[in-house]
């Protein structure tokens, strides 16, 4: 059956209740049933809930064969927890037919690539794969295809029993023994606990792991005790520093900066760009470079932004420092400056995914936003964007939370150049659709700006400005022009994973690529 981005999805899939994305606001207005967490009671008084050893809290959980595991990736490259807990279950414990719920995996967590190829994990449910994963992922080494999701769509799924997590393992920068968990105040501070305080909240049981025990209470926390049922300490929890990888550093490529300075003269130009007006930014170089030429803007035209959402970076606290923004809604942190500032500033605030993205809930932050820039691997001639594939058709990125800002926002502008390499990154089709075109509003590349056909109103303001725009379909051309057309990539019939739309519907698929054929 094909959806509303005309992928077909295969019959095999819609089962269980499950529909194919059928646009942005199908499921506006529709009830559904929250699944109700299961949580073990402790009725006697208790000292401590600290264990001697991750093992040992595993058992305490009744880790077992075929359970589900969450873990949280704000600590993105730094990682330890992942691949530490990973190894107690499958090496220690010998257990088998795990699945893995993790908010995104990487480099950091290459481990689990092996298990994944012994057989050990057989599930992958996340919203992203890069590294090694998505590698052998690609290969059709899961046993069941990988689901990938959003960062609004997970926390929807959770809450919705299509992800059921027994035991979430929480990387905490510091602890009590009774489990409130933050992530600042350590030794290895990853900031904002966004990620992980909806998993703590409904998996089965929930383990604290710290390399930094606190006196009781550890208040405020982002973790509650309340919901904590074993505490773990370890050397290390992961390296901080490693956290501000290249996709989350502002860019100092001139080109880069020269469609940063565009996009923010799109935004001075749409009706948006209002005293109070809302913003966020991608993790991608050009997207988070935007924050230095809308500063200006602001200034020039003498107003303020009400808040900041998602993704926080040190140019964005300092815009709150100068008094040019109220407040910082903060899901999680890319560089240092920002964990720091998440510390100490009142009107830093720490908000969880569900509260951030999700569209099954009643107050989603994402849809009072007004303005929303973000990158992208491809872009098509429908305004489709793929975020998760590459060029080879290897799963090598995450979805987080661009589909949910996109359909979200009032204007979302994506900002990508035209080529990468010898790759055209405007183009017919894209490999796999991660955001739809109808949450997409306008393209702003090296090369020029399109507006998609669907915002006549946006269209007429750049119009209006002064500022010159072409087809979509042009700049296609002028890519092909320049790299060539690409050659269709060849795939086998096996699914190797299924994306999600951020309401649950199914967007696409992603298939095994088909080998190079060698001569001889």
């Amino acid at each position: 059956m094909k959806n509303a981005v005309n992928r077909e999805i295969p019959e095999e899939l819609l089962k269980d209740g499950k529909e194919v994305y059928q646009g942005k606001y199908y499921m506006d207005g529709k009830y559904i049933k929250r699944d109700p967490p299961k949580t073990r009671r402790y009725v006697k008084p208790q000292s401590s809930k600290l264990c001697s050893s991750i093992r040992r809290a595993c058992e305490r959980c009744g880790a077992h064969d075929g359970m589900t595991v969450s873990f949280h990736s704000e600590f993105r490259e730094g990682d330890y927890v992942a691949s530490m807990v990973a190894k107690v279950l499958v090496e220690e414990m010998g257990l088998k037919d795990i699945t893995i719920a993790a908010t995104s995996l990487g480099n950091a967590q290459d481990l689990i690539a092996d298990y994944i190829e012994q057989g050990k994990v057989i599930g992958i449910q996340t919203s992203g794969v890069r590294g090694r994963i998505g590698e052998v992922i690609s290969a059709g080494k899961l046993a069941t295809p990988a689901v990938i999701r959003s960062h609004g769509g997970r926390p929807r799924a959770v809450e919705a029993g299509e992800v059921h997590i027994d035991i979430a393992f929480l990387a905490a920068s510091t602890s009590d023994c009774w489990g409130n968990a933050k992530g600042v105040g350590g030794k290895n501070n990853c900031g904002s606990m966004g990620f992980a305080i909806h998993d703590s909240h409904y998996a089965d049981h929930t383990v604290i792991i710290t390399d930094m025990l606190v006196d009781f209470p550890n208040r405020p926390s982002s973790i509650s005790a309340e919901n904590v049922d074993c505490v773990c300490v370890v050397d290390s929890i992961g390296d901080a520093t490693k956290i501000a990888t290249k996709e989350a550093r502002v860019t100092e490529n001139p080109r880069e900066l020269m469609m940063a300075e565009h996009a923010a003269e799109v935004i001075a130009a749409t009706p948006y760009f209002t005293d109070g007006f809302s913003f966020q930014t991608g993790a991608g170089g050009p997207s988070l470079a935007v924050n230095r030429f809308i500063e200006k803007r602001m200034v020039e035209k003498g107003i303020k932004m009400s808040f900041a959402l998602g993704g926080v970076t040190s140019a964005v606290c300092q815009l709150l420092d100068k008094g040019l923004v109220g407040a910082i809604l903060d899901t999680q942190d890319f560089d240092m400056g920002a964990i720091k500032h998440l510390a100490e500033h009142p009107k830093h605030h720490e908000i969880s995914m569900s509260e951030y993205a999700n569209p099954a809930n009643k107050g989603a932050y994402v849809n009072q936003l007004d303005f929303v820039v973000l990158s992208a691997l491809e872009i098509d001639v429908n305004f489709n964007v793929n975020v998760i594939t590459g060029s080879d058709g290897i799963l090598r990125g995450a979805p987080g939370g661009h589909p949910d800002t996109a359909a979200g926002s009032k204007c979302c502008i994506i900002v990508t150049p035209l080529t990468r390499g010898r790759m055209a990154t405007v183009c017919d089709a894209v490999v796999t659709v991660t955001t739809p075109g109808d949450c997409v509003d306008i393209l702003v590349t090296d090369y020029g700006i399109a507006v998609n056909p669907l915002r006549k109103d946006l269209a007429q303001c750049l119009d209006a400005a002064g500022i010159e725009h072409v087809t979509i379909e042009w700049l296609r051309n002028k890519a092909y022009s320049l790299v060539g057309t690409p050659d269709a990539l060849e795939w086998e019939d096996q699914i190797v994973a299924i994306v999600e739309a951020r309401d649950g519907t199914l967007l696409d698929v992603v298939r095994k690529i088909r080998p190079l054929q060698l001569d001889g």
